[in-house]
């Protein structure tokens, strides 16, 4: 039997490194870069950064009580809701109590299953589109997979509309989610958000062209005419339940929720997958094999159910590169986590990078092997230790449609290319939201 292919992650030292060190160099820019070995082998510690108590809380058994038994004590963090401000305001996302119940009971039928079954097709389409507007050669996989995934979210939720899938707004997407590691600084610093670094004015930018532009579109819903999408039924909803001033404002807020979260996830669920299985062919030609099998029938709402190994594939690819590494909870009033006191005020911090990497939870957690998501294995995982689309009442909205989308993509790209590594490229991760991998992911395409 071969070995599992590992593929590389960032250096681990055996011991912690100051807190201060994480505003500097390279884990200024990418999250999961700097972590120690104790890390992962530990359940809990605690830091102080900048002043400010957080708990890291690595045992599924305390992340439940967090996310689902106590949920209701541990909100969005204060410094988290001011560095989201400026670009999705009081959204679903960042938003807590009734603002966050009122919204996510409008926003929840847009992604029921029957809904999310109905856009399969979608999927498809622009999965078909791409794959056939490729020649043989080298392509940046990270850039097609944004691409799809911008325009899967433009004509799901958005009737299509043009301005959301411009180069230009896919490069001020991109800044706007990088200009967060800098805004991140000034917020614990208590300092006021305004830009001091080329890749600060450039975020700005990004987050100005993306409000200007879905502040357009939310009031041209207003007229007669107005498509029948996701975006005028929020509309419609919230004047229902909030003043016209407050209601637009909040639509806004969640058009650029659901546009950044809605492709940029998906965008690097891809990507991952499509590195994971070009290190290795044998696996890539059977899943291959069972793409063009699935394919071969009309493409409907079960098409992600005919898809096994791809499944266990992309749920083994979020156990590596979680969609996003980290999410902080605020505790309202005091708290134990086992033996650990939480006081009213303080941060919890959730890394399911760390989580699923961590050695007391899986065999070999480093490697590559989706075989981990058989049913009779998974069974044996708590229901926390697997957290790519969080867990509890917040557990992402949109998981059923990324998994959806991500499937019917990689099917499709799967069934009409080959792609092999880059030789001599190394792939390394990068990102303070989500893991892209840095630079990139230029791949060879070859044909079927």
């Amino acid at each position: 039997m071969s070995e599992p292919f590992t593929p590389p992650h960032p250096p681990r030292l055996p011991t912690p490194v100051h807190t201060w060190r994480g505003f500097f160099g390279e884990r200024a820019r990418t999250a999961v870069f700097g972590w120690s070995e104790l890390a992962f082998c530990s359940d809990y510690f605690k830091r102080n950064v900048l002043g400010h108590t957080v708990h890291v809380v690595l045992k599924p058994e305390w992340v439940q009580r967090v996310l689902l038994d106590n949920a209701a004590n541990y909100e969005k963090p204060k410094l988290v809701k001011r560095i989201l401000a400026p670009t999705i305001g009081r959204g679903l996302l960042s938003s807590d109590g009734e603002l966050w119940r009122a919204q996510r009971k409008i926003v929840a039928a847009s992604f029921t299953p029957p809904a999310v079954d109905a856009l399969v097709p979608v999927f498809a389409r622009v999965g078909e589109a791409m794959a056939s507007s490729w020649s043989p050669g080298m392509r940046d996989m990270a850039v097609e997979a944004t691409t799809a995934t911008m325009t899967v979210i433009s004509e799901a939720l958005f009737s299509g509309d043009p301005r959301l899938t411009s180069r230009a707004a896919m490069d001020h997407i991109t800044h706007a989610m990088e200009g967060v590691s800098e805004a991140r600084l000034q917020v614990l610093l208590g300092l006021p958000l305004v830009p001091f670094s080329p890749r600060g004015f450039r975020g700005h930018r990004g987050m100005r062209f993306l409000r200007r532009t879905l502040g357009e579109i939310v009031r041209e819903r207003l007229s007669p005419g107005a498509p029948e999408d996701f975006l005028t039924d929020v509309i419609r909803a919230l004047m229902e339940r909030f003043s016209r001033e407050e209601a637009l404002e909040l639509a806004v807020d969640n058009a650029a929720t659901f546009y950044l979260a809605g492709h940029e996830t998906t965008a690097n669920a891809t990507t991952w997958t499509l590195y994971l299985l070009s290190e290795q062919p044998e696996l890539q030609e059977q899943a291959a094999a069972e793409a063009e099998a699935a394919l071969s029938s009309w493409v409907g709402a079960d098409l992600p159910d005919r898809l096994p190994l791809l499944r266990a594939i992309l749920e083994e690819s979020l156990r590596l590169y979680p969609p996003v590494p980290r999410f902080d909870r605020e505790a309202v009033a005091a708290d134990m986590l086992g033996e650990h006191e939480v006081r009213a005020g303080e941060l919890v911090s959730v890394w399911p990078w760390i989580i699923h990497r961590h050695k007391t939870l899986w065999t070999g957690p480093d490697a590559f092997d989706p075989e981990r998501f058989a049913p009779e294995r998974r069974k044996a995982y708590h229901r926390f230790q697997y957290i790519p689309f969080g867990g509890g009442p917040r557990t992402c909205v949109g998981a059923r449609l990324a998994m959806a989308e991500a499937l019917t993509i990689l099917a499709i790209w799967l069934a009409h290319w080959r792609f092999r590594p880059l030789p001599g490229r190394e792939v390394r991760v990068s990102g303070m939201v989500t893991l892209r991998p840095k630079g990139g992911l230029p791949l060879l395409l070859e044909r079927r």
